[in-house]
């Protein structure tokens, strides 16, 4: 049976981290969702691990889901608070087994310094099915709706240092 919309507002936001990678023209990296038919761009992200320090989760998603390697950036700017976002009730009993209403994140601004056959989205766990840069006024209508918020907050905190 189908968690209450009660019930979903008492579970915890699952640690997470995110990823503003930015290159030398002032564009953005995003990665279509492998897992995800209709248009669903993201930046890189994902879940801290125990004792993990949130900067050290944001350069090991990177890598984990972009092939960046910690060489090739310099973190730049990190969210001055976390910023939470809830899954739409559909979905929270399909992911991480209905523990997590939802994420809350701390992000990061990188600078990309290499080159784009560097970025390999072809990692042994893929999450992306293809990959472009995007500029920061085109990111927010690219990604899927109920992240839409923290997208435009996340723009706000770094638009100036991008």
């Amino acid at each position: 049976m189908a968690p209450t919309p009660e019930q979903i507002a008492r579970l915890p936001y699952r640690p997470c981290v995110g990823v503003m990678l930015a290159n030398g023209l002032g564009q953005v990296f995003v990665g279509q969702r492998l897992d995800n038919d209709t248009p669903a761009w993201q930046m890189p992200q994902g879940g801290i691990d125990q004792g993990e320090e949130p900067r050290e989760a944001a350069l090991r998603e990177l890598w984990e889901e972009t092939g960046v390697t910690p060489d090739l950036v310099t973190v730049v700017a990190e969210t001055a608070d976390w910023i939470p976002y809830d899954l739409p009730h559909e979905i929270v009993p399909r992911i991480w087994q209905g523990q997590f209403r939802g994420q809350r994140q701390k992000w990061f601004l990188m600078r990309f310094h290499g080159s784009d056959d560097q970025v390999d989205i072809l990692t042994s766990h893929p999450e992306f099915s293809e990959w472009r840069w995007l500029d920061p006024s085109d990111l927010v209508d690219h990604i899927v709706p109920f992240k839409r918020e923290v997208y435009a907050r996340v723009l706000a905190e770094f638009e100036s240092l991008i």
